[in-house]
């Protein structure tokens, strides 16, 4: 799974004003992110809007993308949600080849207990053709992976080789860097704590704000890698407040409206989000010259 080291970015869907899906646009942030050094992409994560997208756009999606990064970098499929059994059917007719893993978010809205999520991903690595790397994302989903299922998960099934941790819990991340086995990867959720998730031994970081800047965000991460915090403090700063403007009104709209200004893609958003305020654009807009 060395793929799954170093900078993944959480692709957003770009949109045309009449809601329809961009495939220019998402040609060009592709393009984008991986000319800006970043190791793989992570297709149709959340931060993809997938809540919003049929079956048919989803499955477009991903053929689009698999074709236009065409093995450059290492892909992966995002495909989670809160019905078992519709992931189970989903990942039995996913096309596989071409992608490195999939990526799961935890079951939202039902708040299902630690054996109902274990059990929910035992299925999931039963039907995957792929390795599976867990989400945890409280914030998000209402509740939380424990440690100890994430350990059981890791140390139960072959094919569950990673988590990405979005729970901004220390306690948490200390104890699956600590006991996790051999081989099982700690990648951040968060862009902000990146650094010191690395530094606790962390493998990367899945990122939202590397759509929009992905060289400094990957060079950071890939400092931190070889151990040289010092030389990477400057840049985790340098992109703060950034990544506190990026999520000040949601996610993506921050980081579209970042992509609007560069050039790369539209900052249209589907219901129920909405674009950004004029006071966040322009705030980014100040920003954005000392991070490209």
């Amino acid at each position: 799974m060395n793929k799954l080291y170093g900078t993944g970015v959480a692709l957003v869907t770009p949109f045309n004003t009449d809601g329809s899906v961009d495939f220019e646009g998402l040609k060009n942030l592709i393009n984008h992110t991986i000319t800006g050094g970043v190791e793989y992409l992570v297709s149709l994560g959340t931060t993809g809007e997938t809540a919003t997208l049929t079956k048919e756009e989803k499955s477009a999606i991903w053929k689009f993308t698999k074709e236009t990064v065409n093995g450059r970098v290492g892909l992966v499929a995002g495909i989670g949600g809160n019905n078992t059994q519709e992931i189970v059917e989903s990942l039995n007719h996913f096309e596989s080849e071409g992608f490195d893993a999939i990526l799961s978010v935890s079951p939202y809205y039902n708040k299902p207990t630690q054996e109902g999520i274990y059990q929910h991903y035992k299925a999931i690595s039963a039907a995957s053709p792929l390795p599976i790397i867990l989400y945890n994302v409280p914030g998000r989903t209402g509740s939380m992976v424990s440690a100890d299922t994430v350990l059981r998960l890791a140390n139960d099934f072959k094919n569950i080789v990673a988590v990405k941790e979005a729970s901004g819990n220390f306690d948490q991340f200390n104890k699956i860097a600590k006991e996790k086995p051999e081989g099982f990867l700690l990648i951040s959720g968060d862009d902000p704590i990146t650094l010191p998730m690395i530094a606790l031994g962390a493998v990367g970081v899945i990122s939202v704000v590397g759509n929009a800047v992905p060289r400094i965000f990957s060079n950071m991460v890939r400092l931190c890698l070889a151990g040289k915090f010092t030389e990477a403090q400057p840049l985790h700063y340098k992109l703060i407040e950034f990544t506190n403007l990026c999520f000040v009104e949601g996610n993506p709209a921050g980081v579209k409206a970042a992509l609007k200004t560069l050039g790369v893609c539209g900052d249209t958003v589907r219901l129920p989000l909405v674009p950004v305020s004029a006071n966040t654009q322009a705030q980014l807009n100040k920003e954005l010259p000392q991070l490209t």
